[in-house]
């Protein structure tokens, strides 16, 4: 999906500029990087919101309209209204086409349904991991890392390593082939009745030896009384 945002120039900055910009219903943000000079622009409140419902619009590459002419950038950082629901200020950074860069993009977990260990056995999904940080070109960044949960079983976990990545598309936490950075990041275990239930199974066994030594004991007390 092609996202243009349509922005001016802003020739002032301050805080109660921009908050008197926010009210005729702008918001005020930056583009940089990409060895060009700090824009500072603004933009149709509206137009932003509607393209923030989008969960591309966070991670793909964005064409911002100035006077005229377009540039390619992605998203870096949105400020938020503490209470209210209102953008504050955003910031762009300019990216080129035969430059790698780093962006954090959604997991999008398919066959939740019929994995084996939910099926079959009953078991819980865990999501431990909903978004990754990858390095690639712009024009390789995915929409979502897919992760298919079809032969997962119970009590068993998918890895980063063991993801399919789209071709061109690196993992940040892999690159320096730290075993430990391999987190998991989806796990089926069971339910939680099942593990109360084998608990109780297993109580009444800890009791019975409890009483068979309580019993001993009190054979050996009744012995000495006699003796």
């Amino acid at each position: 999906m092609d996202f243009i945002i349509n922005a001016e120039k802003r020739d002032k900055t301050g805080t109660s500029y921009s908050r008197n910009m926010r009210r005729k219903g702008s918001v005020p943000g930056i583009i940089y990087g990409a060895g060009d000079s700090q824009e500072a622009i603004l933009m149709n409140k509206f137009e932003i919101a509607k393209n923030l419902e989008n969960d591309a619009f966070y991670s793909q590459v964005l064409d911002i309209s100035l006077e005229g002419k377009k540039q390619q950038v992605i998203l870096r950082d949105i400020q938020r209204h503490p209470a209210k629901r209102e953008i504050l200020h955003m910031d762009f950074q300019r990216i080129k086409a035969d430059e790698k860069i780093n962006v954090t993009v959604p997991i999008n977990f398919i066959n939740e349904d019929v994995a084996p260990g939910v099926k079959i056995d009953g078991g819980i999904i865990s999501h431990l991991i909903t978004e990754l940080e990858i390095v690639c070109l712009p024009g390789d960044i995915p929409e979502n890392i897919t992760v298919d949960l079809v032969d997962l079983p119970i009590d068993k976990s998918i890895h980063l390593s063991e993801l399919q990545l789209p071709k061109g598309v690196e993992l940040t936490l892999l690159q320096h082939g730290d075993e430990d950075s391999d987190m998991a990041v989806v796990v089926i275990h069971k339910a939680k009745a099942e593990e109360v239930e084998e608990d109780l199974t297993a109580a009444p066994e800890a009791s019975e030896v409890a009483s068979d030594q309580k019993n001993d004991e009190s054979k050996d007390t009744d012995k000495e009384t006699e003796e």
